[in-house]
């Protein structure tokens, strides 16, 4: 298959999800070796969970099926460029490259606005409108302490 058809795949899943009345119009689809792994559309509204974008449901479903958290040499087909959770989700996952088709202005322009995150991470903590709050450093550091020490962790 082409890059066309995979992408043709993705915003096919975002039209069918406003169609279907399902949630927003996005849709992801990860490919490996020119073989589609898996495909989602976007899930916050049917599965009430805000985290359930089409690109990080897609990797969900895409490590479930290659049973592995690290997606190396995989390809994400998106209807729309990553907002700032799935493109964390993107570069956590080891995706190899992003293909998307809409940009984050055009998002924006339906209402879909991710630039006050964006904002937000270029000011310091005690200026974000969400409220940052340290409490139990020292004895959160014991978790840490255990994991450095640790002889055969699986590093990711």
């Amino acid at each position: 298959m082409k890059h066309e058809e995979f992408m043709q795949m993705a915003i096919d899943l975002s039209e069918h999800n406003v169609k279907q009345g399902l949630g927003g119009p996005f849709g992801a689809v990860v490919v490996k070796d020119g073989m589609v792994i898996a495909r989602s559309a976007n899930k916050v509204v049917p599965t009430n969970d805000p985290t359930a974008h089409a690109e990080v449901s897609a990797i969900r479903l895409a490590c479930q099926e290659l049973g592995t958290f690290n997606l190396e040499g995989c390809e994400i087909y998106t209807s729309c460029e990553p907002c700032p959770m799935c493109l964390g989700a993107i570069y956590w996952a080891r995706i190899s490259k992003i293909y998307y088709a809409n940009t984050k202005a055009d998002a924006a322009g339906i209402g879909f606005d991710d630039h006050f995150i964006y904002d937000e991470l270029e000011l310091p903590m005690d200026k974000r409108k969400l409220p940052f709050v340290q409490l139990m450093r020292n004895e959160a550091q014991g978790a840490f302490k255990l994991w450095d020490g640790l002889e055969g962790k699986m590093e990711y």
